[in-house]
């Protein structure tokens, strides 16, 4: 299996020191949340994405691809709405997409609850009309690129919009695209009625990309979650892609999370 981390844990390092020691420590791959480089993927200019691609290449790591979209900049929505709005999102995710395949990278998460909770008087088909349609021109350009867009479900804490593996897989499907899958996380996944286990069972093919963590909003390893039975599905359905590491809580240090949770999931995995 192959586990990437994602660099937003490296709080205030440098790309290159990130990419150093997430490599140094084994990790195959670095997941990049755009906002932490630019306050938009159109402010990092073509030499500058050489520049990272070159970096991970000497470092032997691979740029696995985004995630946290949406952070920056301000002002996008998935289903606003204002149809401006919905198209200035659109185009930008065309940019996430072009800057994704100039990193190197095949992976691109939306996650984004924040921008994509509907709005006082949207209905759920409105919403999921529009959203699709915000998504329609970046998956042709997906296509295109070698790009695999994620989307993500997320627990309804965090969003009242798609919050089930299943109603993903719904949203994802009519697109009929390999470049528009789901991604499947298990802090989320653990907000479902099913197992965990089952969760991954019933959603394969479908998802391209798996996030690690846990319901503490740690890494893995650093909670209650036990991992064993979750690598055994992944296995199981014939799972290759990357277990990527993505927590919400910084306090142990960016050392400490990625060699425990590294450490953690080989031990899971073996």
């Amino acid at each position: 299996m192959k586990f990437a981390i994602c660099n937003e844990i490296y709080q205030g390092w440098k790309l290159e020191d990130t990419l150093a020691h997430a490599a140094g420590l084994g990790y195959a791959g670095l997941e990049i949340a755009p906002f932490t480089l630019a306050h938009a993927v159109t402010d990092i200019s073509a030499a500058e994405r050489q520049r990272i691609r070159e970096l991970a290449a000497r470092n032997e790591i691979a740029i696995v691809g985004l995630h946290w979209l949406l952070v920056k900049p301000e002002g996008l929505y998935l289903n606003h709405t204002d149809a401006a709005v919905r198209t200035r999102t659109a185009k930008y995710f065309v940019e996430l997409v072009d800057c994704c395949a100039d990193f190197g990278g095949t992976i691109m998460v939306v996650g984004s609850p924040k921008q994509r909770n509907l709005l006082p008087g949207v209905t759920r088909a409105q919403a999921w009309e529009w959203t699709a349609a915000t998504f329609r021109d970046a998956v042709k350009r997906a296509e295109d690129r070698g790009v695999v867009i994620c989307f993500e479900p997320l627990t309804p804490a965090e969003t009242n919009f798609i919050n089930t593996a299943a109603e993903a897989i719904e949203f994802v499907k009519p697109f009929n695209s390999p470049a528009f899958k789901i991604i499947i996380d298990v802090k989320a996944m653990s907000s479902e009625a099913k197992p965990i286990p089952q969760i991954i069972r019933e959603s394969w093919p479908d998802f391209a990309h798996f996030h690690a963590n846990d319901t503490n909003l740690k890494g893995p390893g650093f909670g209650d979650v036990d991992f064993k039975p979750i690598a055994a599905a992944l296995r199981e359905v014939g799972y290759d892609g990357y277990v990527s590491v993505e927590v919400f809580k910084f306090e142990e240090g960016a050392e400490v999370i990625a060699e425990h949770s590294l450490e953690y999931l080989r031990a899971s995995f073996a």
